[in-house]
C-alpha cells in the first residue's frame, strides 16, 4: 500500500510560512484591518474566517504536500511544494472537523484575482484528495489540529469544467506534479496519461469536459470545478453543477470552486454560488454542512491611479498589496502597466486584477457608492422621530418597510417578509405585526405606503388604527380620496421617478448614511435603470427576474417621505413646538 507522509510538526509549519516580501513593502491601510464579520456578506473584502479550527485534518494535508509534490514551475521549482500562509489557512478550514470526524463544508470556493496561483493549488488539493490523508482516521491530542487522516479507498477525484481549455491549465500542473518518471510517480505507481491519474490501489484522478448527462451516476469522493465564472447558461453550467451536486450528495463527496471574478447578470455558477453563500452568512440557508468562501477583494472605492483623487478613494498600488499579499510572486509593477495600458477595459482591469464583479452596464447605482454611506455605529434610539415607506406583496414576491430618521436622514430596515416557500405567499400576520411594532419602538411621523394587494390595510385599518399622530399625509384633503398612509405607485410614477434620481445624487454624494443591510444592498445592487418620461426610475433586470428590488424601492420612497417632511409646515410647527400634530394640518 501507498505510504503517507507523517503529520506536519511545528518545525514544518515554521517552513511552511511565507515571507510576504510584496506585502512588506508598506503598511496595509486602516481599512485593511477591520472586522469583516461586522460587514454584510456583498461587502465583505476578506471573507475567509477569523479564527482557527480546533479540529483539522488540514496541517496532515499540508504536510502531505510539503513531503511529496515539487514546485512544478517558476524559480522555486523543483523544491518542495510550501502552502503559503493563506492556502494552509484554506487547507485549515477545509478540511475542518466536528466532534463525529465530520467535515463541517461540503463546499469550497476559491476566488482569487488573476496570478493568485489558483491552479497549481487546485492541482494539489486533488492530488492529496488521491493520494493523501483526507479521511478522518482518528482523534490525537498530540499533533496540530487534533486528529489524524488517512487515505481514501479506490478515491475517484474529477476535474471538471465545461471546456478542455478550462480544465488545461489545472490538469497541466496536475501532470507538472507527477511526471512520468519523477521520484513522486514511482513511490505511488502512478500510471499518467493525458487526461487521467490511475494508482495501484484502484484509484484515479480524471479530466471531465463531457456532458452533464454523461456525468449522472459518477462515484466521485471529490471534484474541482475549474473556472465556474464561465459557467453560464448557454455553456451548460449550471446544469454540470447540479450534476455534480447530485453526485456528491449521492457519495458523500464535497466540491471545491475556483473562480476570478464574473460578469453579473450572466448566471454564472460563480455568481450562484456567492449568492449561496451570502444567504448562508445572513442565516437563510438549513443545514450545517457549510460552504467555505475564500476571497480577497480590492476596496470598491480603488483608484485605477496611485493618486486618491476624492475622499474614500484607495490607491492602486494600495488596493493590489492588499489583493496580492499571500502572492509573493506577483509582479505588481507588471500589474498596474497592464491596467494602464489603454486597450485594457476598465471592468476587466477590475475582474481580473481587484477580484471585483463589474457591475451590469444598467445598473442603477454602483455598488462601491452605497457600501461608502454604511454606518454601522449609528443606532436608531427608541422614540425617535423617524418616516416609514412599504411595498407590499401577498405572494411571490417580497413585502419590505423601511424607516428613515428625522434627525439626519440614516436609512434603515425595519421589515422584510419573504412568501413561504410552501404556499408562495407572505405571513400577512407578521406584517401587520411588524408594522405595529414599529409604531410602538419609534415616534413615526409619516408613513406612506404602496396600495397593490394591500388596499385594506393601507387604505382602513392601518390609517384607522394608527394614523391619528400622522403629518404630510399620502393624499392631502377632506375628500373621499384624502388619506394619510396610500400612496399609490402607479399613479404617482413620474413622482417616483423624480425620487429615484434625487435619491442616486444623495448616494453618489454622500448625502446620508444607511445601516449595512445586507439584504437592502443586495436590492440595491439588484435596482436597474428605466426610463420613464424623460426621468430614470428602477426596476427589476426583467419582470420574473428572482433578483428583487423591494428594499430599495422602499429606501427611495423612505428618502422622498423625508423630504417632504422636512419641507413641510406640520413638521417646522411640531419642531417649534407651536402645532398640533394631525393627519390632515
Amino acid at each position: 500500500m501507498a505510504t503517507v507522509g507523517p503529520p506536519v510538526t511545528e518545525e514544518d509549519l515554521a517552513v511552511a510560512e511565507p515571507s510576504l516580501e510584496v506585502a512588506s513593502e508598506m503598511e496595509l491601510a486602516d481599512w485593511a484591518r477591520q472586522d469583516w464579520s461586522r460587514v454584510a456578506p456583498r461587502e465583505r473584502l476578506l471573507t475567509m474566517p477569523d479564527c482557527e479550527p480546533e479540529l483539522t485534518l488540514g496541517y496532515g494535508v499540508a504536510a502531505w504536500m510539503i513531503n511529496n509534490l515539487k514546485q512544478p514551475n517558476g524559480i522555486h521549482a523543483g523544491e518542495p511544494f510550501v502552502p503559503t500562509t493563506g492556502q494552509l489557512e484554506f487547507l485549515l478550514h477545509a478540511y475542518e472537523v466536528n466532534d463525529a470526524g465530520e467535515f463541517t463544508c461540503g463546499r469550497m470556493v476559491r476566488r482569487l484575482a488573476k496570478g493568485s496561483g489558483k491552479s497549481p493549488f487546485a492541482a494539489a488539493v486533488a492530488l492529496a484528495e488521491l493520494l493523501g490523508p483526507v479521511v478522518f482516521d482518528d482523534f490525537d491530542d498530540s499533533v496540530p489540529g487534533g486528529c489524524v487522516g488517512k487515505p481514501m479507498v479506490m478515491p475517484l477525484v474529477q476535474i471538471v469544467a465545461t471546456s478542455e481549455r478550462q480544465t488545461a491549465n489545472t490538469m497541466r500542473m496536475v501532470r507538472a506534479f507527477c511526471k512520468k518518471g519523477s521520484p513522486f510517480a514511482r513511490k505511488y505507481g502512478l500510471d499518467i496519461g493525458k487526461t487521467f491519474i490511475d494508482t495501484t490501489e484502484m484509484g484515479r484522478l480524471e479530466q471531465v469536459t463531457s456532458s452533464a448527462h454523461t456525468l449522472e451516476g459518477a462515484e466521485v469522493s471529490f471534484m474541482v470545478g475549474d473556472e465556474v465564472e464561465h459557467w453560464v447558461p448557454s455553456r451548460g453550467g449550471p446544469d454540470l453543477m447540479a450534476t455534480m451536486r447530485r453526485n456528491a450528495a449521492k457519495t458523500g463527496a464535497r466540491i471545491m470552486e475556483t473562480c476570478n471574478a464574473w460578469i453579473p447578470g450572466q448566471e454564472s455558477v460563480a455568481e450562484a454560488t456567492f449568492e449561496a453563500w451570502c444567504d448562508q452568512e445572513e442565516g437563510k440557508l438549513r443545514g450545517e454542512t457549510k460552504i467555505l468562501y475564500d476571497a480577497r477583494i480590492a476596496p470598491p472605492k480603488t483608484a485605477l491611479n496611485d493618486m486618491a483623487e476624492t475622499e474614500g478613494d484607495v490607491p492602486l498600488t494600495d488596493a493590489l498589496v492588499f489583493v496580492y499579499q499571500d502572492c509573493p510572486w506577483v509582479n505588481l509593477r507588471a500589474i498596474k502597466e497592464q491596467i494602464w495600458s489603454p486597450d485594457f477595459s476598465i471592468s476587466d482591469a477590475k475582474r481580473f486584477f481587484l477580484n471585483a464583479p463589474t457591475a451590469a452596464e444598467n445598473s442603477w447605482c454602483p455598488l462601491e457608492d452605497w457600501v461608502a454611506n454604511r454606518d454601522l455605529d449609528r443606532k436608531v434610539k427608541k422614540g425617535e422621530d423617524i418616516v416609514m415607506f412599504f411595498d407590499g406583496s401577498k405572494s411571490n414576491d417580497h413585502t419590505a418597510l423601511v424607516g428613515c430618521c428625522m434627525e439626519d436622514g440614516h436609512i434603515f430596515k425595519i421589515g422584510h417578509w419573504i412568501p413561504r416557500k410552501t404556499t408562495h405567499e407572505v405571513d400577512v400576520s407578521a406584517v401587520d405585526a411588524g408594522v405595529r411594532r414599529a409604531f410602538r419602538d419609534y415616534n413615526v411621523v409619516a408613513f406612506w405606503a404602496d396600495v397593490r394587494e394591500w388596499e385594506s390595510f393601507v387604505k382602513t385599518t392601518w390609517p384607522e388604527d394608527l394614523g391619528e399622530d400622522l403629518i404630510c399625509p399620502a393624499v392631502p384633503g377632506h375628500g373621499p380620496n384624502a388619506t394619510p398612509i396610500a400612496w399609490d405607485m402607479r399613479t404617482h410614477a413620474w413622482l417616483f421617478a423624480e425620487a429615484t434620481e434625487t435619491a442616486l445624487a444623495e448616494i453618489l454624494e454622500h448625502q446620508f448614511t444607511h445601516d449595512g443591510s445586507a439584504a437592502l444592498g443586495e436590492h440595491v445592487s439588484n435596482c436597474r435603470v428605466h426610463e420613464y418620461r424623460g426621468l430614470w426610475s428602477v426596476r427589476k433586470e426583467s419582470p420574473k427576474s428572482p433578483r428583487k428590488i423591494d428594499l430599495a424601492v422602499c429606501m427611495i420612497g423612505a428618502r422622498m417621505l423625508y423630504r417632504v417632511v422636512k419641507k413641510s409646515d406640520a413638521w417646522a410647527k411640531a419642531q417649534a413646538g407651536t402645532g398640533t400634530w394631525g393627519v390632515y394640518l
